[in-house]
C-alpha cells in the first residue's frame, strides 16, 4: 500500500512539474505556436487597445465591427488585396445570432495568405480576434449559372433522385462546390459513401463519411472542401 500511494505521489508531482514548465515556457514566449505575429510586420497594424490572450487578441466590449471597419479601410492602404470577406452585417437569416467577420488578404511578396476574424464572446463581453497565416489555395468555379433544380442522388447509381428547386438551397449548395480546393494530388483517400449532385448538364460525384474531408469530381477534376454540417443539412445527405 504505501509503495502504492509513492508511486502515486511521484506520478502527481511529475504531471505538476510539466505542467509548471509548459506554463513557464508560455510565459516566456506567448507567442509560441502562432502562424503570424503582427506586431512583426509593419504592413499588419494591430487595432487600438487589442492585447494578445492565449494565442488571441482581446479587446473589453463589443468591438468587431469597428475592428472589421479598421481593416477594410487600413489594409488596402498597406498594399493588402482582400479576396474574401464575410461579416454577421451581411447574414439576414434570422436564426443566425452571432457577431464577427472572417477576412482574407494578399499581397504580393507575402508568402502565403492572411487571415483575419473576429468575434463577440458574450460570456467574457469581449471580442476576440485571431491573425492567421496560411498557404494559397486555389478554388476553380465549377458552377456558373443558377439552374433551376439540383438533383441528389444518395447512392452514386440511383435511378431516382431527391429534387431540390428553393433557389437559397440552390445557391447555397452551388457555394460549396464552388468554393472547394481544387485538388492536385494524384492519390485520393477513400470514403466509405458515394452520393451524386446534378446541375443540369453538370455532374459531380461526392465521396464522404466518418466526418472526413469530403471530395468532389467532375470532367473538370476535382476539389476538395472540410465536412461542413451545412453542406449535409442543404444536401440532405448524411455522414
Amino acid at each position: 500500500m504505501n509503495k502504492t500511494k509513492w508511486l502515486a505521489s511521484g506520478a502527481l508531482l511529475m504531471l505538476i512539474a510539466v505542467g509548471w514548465f509548459v506554463y513557464q515556457q508560455l510565459k516566456e514566449d506567448p507567442y509560441q505556436g502562432m502562424s503570424i505575429i503582427p506586431e512583426e510586420h509593419d504592413d499588419i497594424p494591430l487595432f487600438n487597445g487589442l492585447e494578445l490572450d492565449d494565442h488571441q487578441y482581446v479587446l473589453e466590449g463589443d468591438r468587431w465591427i469597428d475592428i472589421h471597419q479598421f481593416y477594410l479601410n487600413k489594409l488596402p492602404e498597406l498594399g493588402w488585396d482582400i479576396q474574401y470577406q464575410e461579416s454577421a452585417l451581411d447574414d439576414h437569416e434570422a436564426e443566425n445570432d452571432w457577431g464577427g467577420f472572417y477576412s482574407r488578404w494578399r499581397k504580393e511578396g507575402f508568402d502565403g495568405e492572411l487571415t483575419i476574424s473576429a468575434n463577440f464572446n458574450s460570456f467574457e463581453e469581449q471580442t476576440e480576434v485571431i491573425y492567421d497565416k496560411n498557404p494559397i489555395h486555389y478554388s476553380t468555379t465549377w458552377v456558373s449559372k443558377m439552374p433551376e433544380n439540383i438533383c441528389i442522388y444518395k447512392r452514386l447509381h440511383d435511378n431516382y433522385c431527391s429534387e431540390i428547386k428553393d433557389k437559397a438551397t440552390i445557391r447555397h449548395i452551388i457555394g460549396f462546390v464552388n468554393e472547394a480546393i481544387d485538388w492536385e494530388e494524384e492519390e485520393m483517400l477513400q470514403r466509405k459513401k458515394t452520393s451524386r449532385l446534378s446541375f443540369g448538364d453538370t455532374n459531380i460525384t461526392v465521396l464522404y463519411g466518418d466526418e472526413e474531408e469530403i471530395y468532389f469530381q467532375s470532367d473538370k477534376g476535382t476539389k476538395v472542401m472540410k465536412p461542413e454540417p451545412d453542406f449535409f443539412e442543404y444536401t440532405d445527405l448524411s455522414q
